[in-house]
């Protein structure tokens, strides 16, 4: 009896191009990360097995890399939110990262250029919260040179956050 022939697995770094259904698929899961695949299905009008097996090729290829719930930050009880601008000493960007990471305020960061190194969006309850934060914990970090707090007053939100 003949074989079926296997499919080919994806080279290492090396992803499969993004088709129009695939790109359609992100931005629904984006939209809402709890569709269901009979859902997905029906809104892109392809089979539940192809939603099934495009939604896994995705995560495999690493272009889907989780799932989360968007929360109201005022609501979950953080009343005052930043940006935090840090420089940083020059070459010390992994050991910074490493402790950011662990700082729970701390909602997103980026490395970047320009005037600073380092851009943070920090939620804090209060703004005695947000002090202690910046001045005790952020700018008395080992390798930041020097910060600058931006309050942020209100945010947009785009229709896929």
């Amino acid at each position: 009896m003949p074989t079926k022939p296997r499919a080919k697995a994806p080279t290492p770094g090396r992803l499969d191009p993004l088709d129009d259904t695939d790109r359609r698929i992100v931005e629904e899961l984006r939209t809402d990360g709890r569709l269901s695949m009979r859902t997905l299905a029906e809104r892109l009008h392809i089979s539940r097995a192809g939603a099934y097996s495009r939604v896994d090729r995705l995560h495999r290829d690493g272009v889907i890399t989780g799932y989360s719930a968007d929360i109201d930050p005022e609501r979950y009880g953080f009343g005052i939110s930043a940006y935090v601008y840090l420089k940083i000493s020059q070459h010390s960007w992994k050991a910074v990262r490493r402790r950011i990471q662990e700082i729970p305020e701390v909602w997103h960061g980026a490395l970047v250029s320009g005037d600073y190194d380092l851009v943070l969006l920090v939620r804090a309850p209060d703004a005695h919260s947000l002090r202690d934060l910046v001045l005790n914990r952020l700018q008395t970090m080992p390798d930041v040179t020097s910060s600058h707090t931006v309050l942020i007053l209100d945010e947009l939100h785009t229709p896929t956050t």
